[in-house]
């Protein structure tokens, strides 16, 4: 197989140096289309070579370890039924422990050692954030990368850089608009990871509520497992209901630390800390009555929903990761390398780094999700909008209720889901 996990094979660190030695002697496609002889970093005429940085360790590993696995998995599919235009696609996973400084480190080894064409789905705000630049002076195309910060959304300045997921600003207004719709009269709060999770929230949270409608305000840092004080100011200062911009482990605390203080607000979560399964573990018992009534954002079909994408995904699950359990974060890393598939099929048979850029930005990659996807080559986002889960009965899905963010106006929307089309390969 073309895969491995550098946190459970460091054995094999040695022999990927020695493969991408013997791959850069093959013939490769050129950067300009085959004019100068110029090779394209990372691909061969039968291996296309991609990297990624992942919390598999640390503070971030409950709920997101799982991310690459469900990637690595649908990689596996498709290179079992013939790969992208022949290529099939190698996929380095590198633990950065969600660990900044770690962060740098790995994905210096897979630029400079491994040679990748591109980083796939980096995932998490502070580790990102600290090789964006890195990034963008070496030319890399930085693609679907596993977090909402609106940094990610700057094509002037990172013209290779296109986000996964919608921005926590998108999500942050609908679940303020929800309060807004579904909650009258009850006081807002607001308590957010001490970045730009917490940061662009909260900005969309105010946007719905308006800038004095979050009755109080806390943070916390991952830092500190620690929440006692912030949820003691919350319960004091009278909140019915909580927009909660975490991480899962944080979102975990937040709900047992509040049980302990006998206070049971209503939680609202944008989708990167609201997978109910990955919840429901890291709870335990006491899980599924502590998130009944829990609400959050969401732009994926249901991972345990009556839907195709759910049960397409869930036998790869079966078949190329050992029958894993399968949670929100695996059906999301399977999303994303679909997404990755797409945008690789529209760079053409000779994919160049320029080419897969400008596939993206056409246009024409549409996702898996409730709503398309829609990049543009001046707006690297790629979803306006999000529909809003809420658990009743220990059940986890979308309750009808949708909303986009265009400028600075959220509105109401119907859910359009992207239908499951040939093998679940772009161009099959």
């Amino acid at each position: 197989m073309l895969f491995r996990s550098h946190a459970s094979r460091a054995a094999l660190v040695a022999a990927a140096a020695v493969a991408a030695l013997v791959l850069t002697s093959c013939s490769t496609p050129t950067s300009d289309g085959g004019a100068s002889g110029t090779q394209v970093p990372g691909v061969t005429d039968d291996t296309i070579t991609i990297g990624t940085h992942t919390p598999l360790t640390g503070p971030a590993a409950p709920g997101y370890a799982s991310v690459s696995a469900g990637a690595l998995a649908y990689f596996a599919y498709v290179n079992d039924n013939g790969g992208v235009h022949g290529r099939k696609i190698n996929y380095i996973v590198k633990d950065d422990g969600y660990n900044p400084a770690n962060t740098q480190m790995v994905v210096r080894e897979l630029v400079q050692d491994d040679g990748v064409f591109a980083i796939f789905n980096g995932l998490g705000t502070p580790p990102h954030t600290s090789v964006v630049d890195y990034l963008n002076d070496s030319d890399v195309p930085d693609l679907f990368v596993a977090s909402g910060s609106t940094t990610w959304n700057q094509p002037e300045q990172y013209p290779n850089m296109f986000p996964f997921n919608p921005s926590y600003v998108v999500e942050g207004a609908a679940l303020g608009q929800y309060a807004n719709d579904e909650l009258p009269g009850q006081t807002v709060c607001f308590l957010g990871q001490d970045d730009d999770l917490g940061g662009d929230t909260r900005i969309g949270a105010e946007i719905a509520l308006g800038s004095d409608g979050l009755a109080h305000i806390e943070e916390y840092s991952t830092s500190n497992a620690d929440m006692t004080a912030q949820m003691g100011a919350l319960k004091s200062a009278g909140c019915d209901a909580v927009v909660l911009a975490a991480i899962p482990g944080f979102v975990s605390l937040a709900l047992t630390t509040a049980a302990r203080l006998a206070w049971e607000p209503t939680w609202l979560v944008p989708s990167i800390g609201a997978d109910y399964s990955v919840l429901v573990d890291l709870l335990g018992d006491g899980g599924p009555e502590l998130l009944e009534g829990f609400v959050s954002a969401g732009f994926l079909q249901p991972a345990h929903g009556d839907n195709d994408w759910s049960a397409f995904f869930k036998q790869i699950n079966k078949d190329y990761n050992s029958d894993a359990p399968f949670t929100g974060p695996t059906f999301n890393g399977m999303s994303a390398a679909y997404m990755f598939t797409e945008a690789l099929y529209a760079a053409g048979e000779q994919p160049t780094r320029e080419s897969i850029v400008e596939a993206i930005g056409s246009g024409v990659i549409v996702g898996n999700g409730v709503l398309p996807a829609n990049f543009a080559a001046d707006d690297h986002s790629s979803y306006k909008g999000v529909g809003i889960n809420v658990v009743q009965d220990g059940r986890q899905d979308y309750d009808g209720i949708a909303y986009q963010l265009q400028g600075d106006t959220i509105s109401p929307i119907e859910l359009d889901p992207v239908p499951l089309t040939g093998k679940g390969i772009p161009g099959s």
